[in-house]
Formats: structure tokens, C-alpha cells, sequence
């Protein structure tokens, strides 16, 4: 069973503190706890495992966000996100030094959260300090940007739902929307087709028509038009038809 993403967020301010802890759990990851000083993140930092800190710039200490982005750069190799109600210049180009992996400005709604995290973890250089990969083995801890290699999330109302790629058998574009159909359930996506498809398995996900993403492990039946998925058939292009023959026959 994989382990959710471990986040440590330092913001002085209670309520935003305790709105984001609420947005974050919703999404799915695990708060290892919520501080408002330097100090206290210091401590948290040394004595747990923290795969992203989401660190507010202005703190309730003498030291700052920014002196705690240099601390985490120093010490360990995971990603930072400063999250922030200043844009001025002065305070970016600051913030700029400590190389953050994302730049937040409040007031933001749960999606934006997650874009922040999601992209942090998933560019984030872990050979940056010593050339080798200092991320956890998996028979260890799992790899901190597990999520996306393994599982993508689909917003329904006002929840994140995480959806297992082995369970998606098909994706039809539908207008501006995407149905994504699963193993048990079906979600609607805006977004265009050929997107959509960048964010799955190259090795599992294949475009079998120009409305159609079919995961090939959910192939049940082929003609020379269609393929049936769950008793569904789905209309087939002729290079799809072909690569599926010649998958067949090698």
C-alpha cells in the first residue's frame, strides 16, 4: 500500500494554517504537522520524514520563510513552496535566492494547492546535492513523487478523487470534456484529448481514435472496426488496428 505524501506546513497565520491542513487532506495527503515559527519547522525537519514543505515568508519569529528555504537547501534534499500574500518585486527577487520550487500567492483555492505541489515534486532535482539518488528505496519509504508515477487525481464537486491508472480503461473526449471511464466509476475532466494523454503510461495508454485513450490491459475483444472494453465498443483507427495485430502476432 503506498504511503501518502508527507507535508510539513509553517504559516503563522491559524486559520489559513488550518485552511490549507482541511484543502490538503481532502486531496489526500498526510499534514506531518502545522507550525508557526522557524524554530518549530527546524525541529519537525530533524526528527520526521517530510517529502514538501509548504513555508509562509513572513513568520512569528526573527527569522523568515526565506531563512528556513535556506536552511531546508542546506541541510535536505526535498522541495519547498513559499506561500505568501507579497508579489512585490522585492519580495520575489528575496524569495528567488533560496531557489523555492513554487511561489504561491494568497488568497488561492484548493486546485491551485495542488497544481504547486504536484508540479514541485514531480520536476524536483533529487541528485542536485550528490549526483546520486538520494530519494528513499521503495522497500523503504515510497518515492516522494509516488502520486504521479503510479495514480493521477480527478476533481468531482469539491473533492480530489485519486484514480489508479491500472483502473482507467478508457477516455472519451466528449466537447470541451473528457469522460474518464474506470473500473467503477465515470468523471468528467475539461481538458483536450492529446493533454490528457501526456499525464498517462506511454507503455499502457494509446490513442485508438481521435475521441478515444484506451488502456490496452482492458482490451477484451477486437474486430476489424472496434475493440470491446467492459462490453463497450469502441471505434478504432487503422494504425491503432495494425499496432494491435502486430502486438498480437510478435
Amino acid at each position: 500500500m503506498e504511503q501518502a505524501i508527507k507535508i510539513l506546513i509553517v504559516e503563522d497565520n491559524v486559520i489559513i494554517a488550518d485552511d490549507m491542513q482541511s484543502m490538503l487532506e481532502e486531496i489526500g495527503y498526510e499534514i506531518v504537522d502545522n507550525v508557526i515559527v522557524y524554530e518549530q519547522a527546524e525541529e519537525v525537519l530533524k526528527n520526521n520524514h517530510v517529502d514538501l514543505v509548504l513555508i509562509d515568508i513572513i513568520l512569528a519569529s526573527d527569522k523568515t520563510g526565506i531563512d528556513l528555504g535556506k536552511h531546508i537547501r542546506e541541510n535536505y534534499n526535498i522541495p519547498f513552496i513559499f506561500v505568501t500574500s507579497n508579489s512585490d518585486r522585492a519580495t520575489v527577487e528575496n524569495a528567488k535566492s533560496v531557489k523555492p520550487n513554487g511561489y504561491l500567492v494568497k488568497p488561492f483555492e484548493q486546485q491551485d494547492l495542488y497544481t504547486s505541489i504536484e508540479i514541485a515534486l514531480s520536476n524536483f532535482d533529487y541528485t542536485s546535492k550528490t549526483g546520486k539518488d538520494e530519494r528513499p528505496d521503495v522497500g523503504d519509504k515510497v518515492v516522494s513523487n509516488s502520486v504521479l508515477k503510479d495514480s493521477i487525481f480527478v476533481k468531482k464537486q469539491h473533492l480530489y478523487y485519486r484514480i489508479q491508472f491500472g483502473d482507467i480503461r478508457f477516455i472519451k473526449a466528449d466537447n470541451v470534456y473528457l469522460e474518464v471511464n474506470t473500473v467503477d466509476k465515470k468523471f468528467l475532466v475539461r481538458s483536450p484529448l492529446k493533454d490528457y494523454l501526456g499525464k498517462l503510461p506511454s507503455n499502457k495508454f494509446y490513442r485508438a481514435h481521435k475521441s478515444y485513450i484506451v488502456n490496452v490491459d482492458h482490451i477484451d475483444a477486437i474486430n476489424s472496426k472496434d475493440i470491446m472494453i467492459n462490453n463497450t465498443l469502441i471505434p478504432i483507427s487503422k494504425d491503432f488496428k495494425e499496432f494491435i495485430i502486430s502486438s498480437m502476432n510478435s
